[in-house]
């Protein structure tokens, strides 16, 4: 699976959201901050934003975290000019842990482009696939698992808590009652479909797809991304060195908000900017999906603040 998965997508198909954003609140940093020190990219995922940091600092070494095989073999590829400088390490990020203190720790969260265009992750309806939205192709728990074990009410609460959808009841009557009477979904595109007949005709043509906050409530649930989010953030500050920074990119509201509350009110981080960092008109012209996009970023309090 894995060989498949990483043929069908290069990783120089992936474009890093923010980039010039990003390193240019870099720059304004002393460059001996980073000279031999070590970047932990989190969510590695194809290796762009890493790509470009690593060409930014020539001293700067990597350690390169993803959970899933087609990411690894794909980052691993595009980073193979820069030698022993990388390291890439099979795990979730909330289970890491630090060998050393990292200067720079970055964290691209949610799904990638990648993970949306291969119809056989089951991440999007836009391609029919299975109903799988594993990260980690060798986790247990499915999509279509999660529907079967969950009760209506459970799934109720998921699509609401994790897709803050407001006829979250009627979408979970409605799958519960298709298990019920015609067995498992074929696909994600007859998933949709159902969801989508849950909403009031003139509610299912507008530039967002009704089944949208369902699919991503129940990635995130299959996933545990915001558990995991939550443990990652409590065990940045002890990755950085003094001076060190926390950039973290999110790509909706239930991701931002955690991100944002810590920044502020973990004294141990200083927040480099008011609001996030967003995608220039520029970007969203070659890259779409960087529309939602939010990056802060935060200084570990020490000798630079």
């Amino acid at each position: 699976m894995t060989e498949n998965l990483s043929s069908s997508y290069s990783a120089s198909q992936h474009l890093p959201v923010l980039a010039d954003e990003i390193l240019n609140i870099i720059a304004t940093f002393p460059s001996d901050l980073f000279d031999g020190g070590l970047l932990v990219d989190a969510t590695l995922g194809y290796g762009g934003h890493s790509e470009l940091l690593l060409k930014a600092f020539p001293k700067l070494r990597l350690i390169g975290l993803d959970q899933d095989p087609a990411a690894r073999v794909a980052a691993a590829d595009r980073l193979a000019p820069f030698g022993n400088r990388v390291e890439i390490i099979s795990t979730n990020f909330a289970d890491f842990i630090p060998t050393e203190p990292a200067v720079i720790v970055l964290a691209d969260l949610g799904v990638s482009s990648p993970q949306l265009d291969i119809a056989e992750r089951g991440f999007s309806f836009r391609l029919d696939g299975p109903l799988d939205m594993r990260m980690n192709p060798n986790s247990s728990l499915t999509a279509a698992d999660l529907l079967n074990q969950v009760s209506e009410k459970e799934l109720a609460d998921i699509i609401y808590s994790y897709g803050e959808e407001r006829f979250s009841r009627k979408i979970a009557k409605r799958i519960k009652q298709d298990l019920d009477q015609n067995g498992q979904y074929a696909g994600t595109a007859a998933l949709a479909y159902a969801v989508a007949g849950c909403f009031p005709p003139k509610m299912r043509y507008g530039r967002i797809h009704p089944a949208t906050r369902t699919f991503q409530a129940l990635r995130i649930a299959v996933n545990d991304e915001l558990n995991s989010l939550n443990r990652f953030l409590s065990e940045v500050p002890d990755w950085l060195v003094d001076g060190g920074l926390a950039c973290i990119i999110s790509f909706h509201s239930l991701e931002d908000r955690p991100v944002k509350k810590f920044f502020l009110e973990d004294k141990r981080f200083h927040p480099l900017m008011r609001k996030p960092l967003k995608a220039s008109e520029k970007e969203l012209a070659i890259n779409p999906r960087s529309r939602s996009a939010k990056c802060r970023m935060a200084c570990k309090v020490g000798s630079i603040t």
